[in-house]
Parts: C-alpha cells; sequence; structure tokens
C-alpha cells in the first residue's frame, strides 16, 4: 500500500471535501511503512518535526491555518534528506532512498502549495 497527499476544502456545514489530484500532479507521499521508517522516524522527531511524526500512528490532516507552518517543517525535511533516509534496507542504497524521499516531498510540497491556494488543507494517509 502507498501512502497518498491530498487537499481538502472545509464546506459550508464543515464537511471536508477532498480535490481532485491536477493533471501533472501525483498524490504519492510514499510506502505504507514510511509512516515509522521515514515520515515518523526519530531522525525526524529529533529535529523537532511535530506535523510528519503523527504518520507513525494515524493519518496527518493539516489544517487550513496550520499550511504555511507545515511547509516550513517540509523545507526542514528537505534540508536534512540525507540524515533522513534510512541506510540499514540492504534492498537500496542510501542515495536512493534520498532520491525517492525527495520525489514524496516534492509531491507533499505541491500539494500544500495547491491548498494555501484555494485556503484549504492537506491530508497524508
Amino acid at each position: 500500500m502507498s501512502l497518498s497527499v491530498d487537499v481538502f476544502v472545509v464546506g459550508e456545514h464543515g464537511q471536508v471535501n477532498v480535490l481532485d489530484v491536477p493533471e501533472g500532479s501525483s498524490d504519492l507521499a510514499g510506502f505504507e511503512r514510511w509512516r515509522t521508517s521515514v515520515w515518523g522516524n526519530e531522525t525526524v522527531r529529533s529535529l523537532g518535526a511535530s506535523f510528519f511524526p503523527v504518520l507513525a500512528g494515524d493519518d496527518l490532516k493539516v489544517l487550513p491555518d496550520q499550511v504555511r507552518e507545515f511547509l516550513t517543517e517540509c523545507a526542514l525535511i528537505r534540508s536534512n534528506l540525507e540524515v533522513v533516509a534510512p541506510r540499514t534496507d540492504p534492498s537500496k542504497t542510501h542515495a536512493e532512498y534520498v532520491r525517492q524521499i525527495a520525489e514524496r516531498l516534492r509531491n507533499i510540497e505541491d500539494a500544500a502549495e495547491r491548498a494555501r491556494g484555494v485556503a484549504g488543507g492537506v491530508l497524508i494517509w
């Protein structure tokens, strides 16, 4: 299974409406096991991240008024990809992990930017 990243808006009556992923964008946010091995790993926590570690135990819902702060955390993760990427998986090189995480993080950042444009939030699930 894979994690997905989507943009949502809150409707008039409080209902959450997930928006379609526009052409040219991707909703891939990583493999399911990345909840703990990447986004919620101890290194991410030690960097001071507060959004991504939620994925270790639950889906992540970034509310519209939190998107700017979430983008700051994305930048923190991006600037530390070398230390965030696992080094213990014999099936992939460290460089391959860094590349894959960078691609999925780019999808997450893209969704967050789209969310800002519509006063929406971000859902990773």
